[in-house]
């Protein structure tokens, strides 16, 4: 069994763990919801303006991979998120609605409305179509339609989203939440 489908198999079995402790011990004591900022840009290139975005201000305290609630465009896909640092980081920004613009016909980019931490990052790995990633020298988030290159240490894979890779390279918005 390779690496990938041993992660993957690994991921699925910890996210069925995690989804029996999140519903059992997870709620949400907020009767009222927040009502979303919304900011806009184009690209994610050095010096652009953020996305459009939107964010909870409260965190995750999760420690294992987990499972979130991913639309594109409308259309709800399958997501998990891995147990990194700045996978976390990720997850206490959710709910997150970012405008996705494509970058070198390989990804969709847009920015998180703040960089993550890149602390206590993995092994570089090249990242694979439906890889979430995270690119710390811009500090963009990056959804790859294609394999992309080689593996790089400023190229963080975050997770994985399940979706078909035409789905992905014509995808213009997507939505990030936590899974209930």
């Amino acid at each position: 069994m390779s690496t990938f489908a041993l992660r993957r198999a690994l991921t699925t079995t910890v996210t069925v763990g995690v989804l029996v402790l999140a519903a059992t011990a997870c709620s949400d004591d907020s009767s009222a919801e927040q009502t979303p900022s919304t900011t806009s840009a184009a690209s994610s290139a050095p010096g652009s303006t953020p996305a459009s975005t939107s964010a909870s201000p409260t965190g995750s305290d999760r420690s294992t991979p987990m499972d979130i609630r991913v639309t594109i465009d409308g259309q709800e896909v399958e997501a998990t998120l891995n147990d990194s640092p700045a996978a976390h980081d990720l997850a206490s920004l959710l709910p997150l609605t970012l405008d996705l613009a494509d970058f070198h016909g390989t990804e969709r980019i847009a920015d998180p409305p703040r960089k993550l931490t890149t602390e206590n990052a993995p092994e570089p790995q090249a990242p694979r179509t439906g890889d979430l990633t995270y690119y710390s020298p811009w500090g963009n988030l990056a959804i790859f339609y294609k394999d992309g290159p080689s593996a790089s240490s400023d190229l963080l894979v975050l997770g994985h989203i399940d979706a078909d890779a035409d789905q992905l390279a014509g995808a213009d918005r997507i939505t990030l939440k936590a899974a209930s």
